[in-house]
């Protein structure tokens, strides 16, 4: 801890003049590094969570996916927001305030008029947030391109990527899994660029129709591979080829949440949210649908960046690994995972896990060993997760609609149910905000059987109902996958 803050200290010798400006270091607490006349530029480093290679600028953790020791990046220090600055936010548009965050925390790392240019590219559709009664909200990220919060993270990442790698000239290739909507919302992101080709996998079984046809009808630098297996096989051979020494030479990268290119832009909703609904220093309740827990992670950094959020809900389908190790301090992971209504969330071992470890002060690696438990008390204080079933997901579809005469699909059932839970533990009644994830027209089956209501198909899906679909067939064997590769891509 001393080495680090010598070396930081040393970069503040060099600061430039300005306002006053606080670091967080994560699973260090804070560090006052300001004074009252300047603000110090510190560009941002990130560390991988298996702590065995090299700190990193953002575009290299962002071009590269995966650290090489298999670890995910984090940084290592993030500005936080004074109150005076999130109020002055409050009346600003979704792409602005994306730009006001961002603008700061990749501070030296984009000019400012490239970012406010693919900030405002990137959020060009509405972000309701839809009154409940007095206590609750739901904000819809469901009005993207393909009706997915994933496109909030995916959009701004693209054009992130692409930014660097046209200033260096380069090209590579996204592999990412899937268990529902991350595929389709990378494919559409990157779809038609020239330096990047993406191919993405998904378990044959365990997507929809509609989430299928969003990843195999694009074509052109999108390929699709149907993994006949779970979206815990797609991810490890996702990470393999990631860590694999013969595969270096193909620049391959990652779009999902272990590439932290996703996990920043995510943590911008969270502020929107709160400078929507509230004032500060006013609390707010986010409750989150959780699978492999980049979302939560994105809420956990802007907590991180001074929002007063008072409690974060994780809540999990039947894959119940988390809350688990929430409440008994020990940690296994579900193999194979639970095939769950919520197919999305259908993860046994979350990949953002080790972020959440980290920041608390701990340490687990990519096969979830956890080689230094984080501070256990000050996690549950600050989070909570519970586990909800396919037939108390169901109820609260129904419930929800006949009371409100809302229709929500099973993920945001699922973070709807945690809220409840919650609730009904600690009888607090804090203004909440509760995601609805993807729109409910993405899962027709599920909202018709249990409310009897057609869910209105949005244009964004109306486009996928009649492409032709182009997908390829393969099996869980990393050998006959990282053969695949070689032929593809050389």
């Amino acid at each position: 801890m001393e080495k680090l803050i010598n070396e930081l200290h040393l970069v503040v010798e060099k600061g430039i003049q300005g306002t006053i400006n606080i670091y967080r270091l994560p699973a260090y607490g804070i560090l006052d590094i300001a004074s009252d006349k300047k603000q110090y530029l510190i560009n941002m480093r990130l560390y991988s969570t298996n702590l065995q290679a090299e700190e990193v600028s953002f575009e290299t953790a962002l071009v590269a996916g995966l650290a090489p020791d298999r670890g995910l990046y984090m940084p290592r220090a993030l500005p936080v927001f004074s109150g005076e600055e999130l109020d002055s936010m409050k009346n600003e548009t979704y792409p602005e305030i994306a730009f006001q965050v961002l603008k700061k925390v990749l501070e030296g790392e984009i000019d400012e008029e490239s970012l406010k240019g693919i900030t405002y590219d990137a959020y060009n559709f509405a972000v309701p947030l839809e009154k409940v009664d007095d206590i609750t909200y739901i904000m819809r990220l469901d009005r993207g391109p393909t009706a997915s919060f994933k496109d909030f993270a995916a959009r701004m990442m693209a054009r992130l990527m692409q930014y660097y790698l046209m200033k260096g000239d380069r090209q590579i290739t996204i592999l990412t899994a899937t268990s529902g909507d991350t595929g389709s919302a990378v494919a559409h992101a990157f779809y038609g660029l020239d330096s990047i080709k993406v191919i993405v996998l998904f378990p044959q079984n365990e997507v929809s129709e509609r989430q299928r046809k969003q990843m195999t009808t694009l074509g052109k630098n999108i390929t699709a591979l149907s993994i006949d297996g779970k979206f815990d096989d797609c991810q490890a051979m996702v990470k393999q080829a990631f860590a694999d020494d013969d595969l270096k030479h193909l620049n391959l990268s990652s779009a999902n949440s272990i590439n932290i290119g996703r996990l920043v832009p995510q943590s911008v909703y969270y502020f929107y949210a709160y400078l929507k609904l509230r004032k500060y220093p006013d609390e707010l309740i986010v409750s989150i649908p959780s699978g492999n827990f980049g979302n939560m992670m994105g809420c956990v950094l802007a907590k991180n960046m001074g929002v007063p959020i008072k409690k974060i809900l994780a809540s999990v389908n039947e894959n119940d690994e988390v809350p688990v190790f929430l409440e008994s301090g020990k940690y296994s992971k579900i193999v194979p995972s639970k095939n769950c209504l919520s197919n999305a969330m259908n993860v046994g071992h979350p990949s953002n896990l080790a972020r959440l470890v980290a920041i608390y002060g701990g340490e687990m690696d990519e096969k979830g060993n956890i080689n230094r438990m984080p501070d256990m008390d000050k996690l549950r204080e600050d989070i909570f997760s519970t586990s909800v079933t396919d037939l108390q997901t169901k109820t609260v579809m129904k419930e929800f609609f006949d009371e409100y005469g809302i229709l929500i699909e099973p993920h945001g059932a699922v973070g709807i149910k945690g809220l409840r839970d919650y609730r009904e533990l600690t009888k607090d009644k804090t203004l909440a905000v509760t995601l609805e994830t993807a729109h409910p027209a993405k899962f027709p089956e599920e909202v018709r059987a249990v409310t009897g209501m057609e869910p209105e198909l949005p244009e964004s899906l109306q486009r996928t109902e009649s492409g032709e679909e182009h997908v390829e067939p393969m099996g869980t064997d990393y050998a006959t996958f990282k053969e695949y590769l070689e032929h593809r891509l050389e």
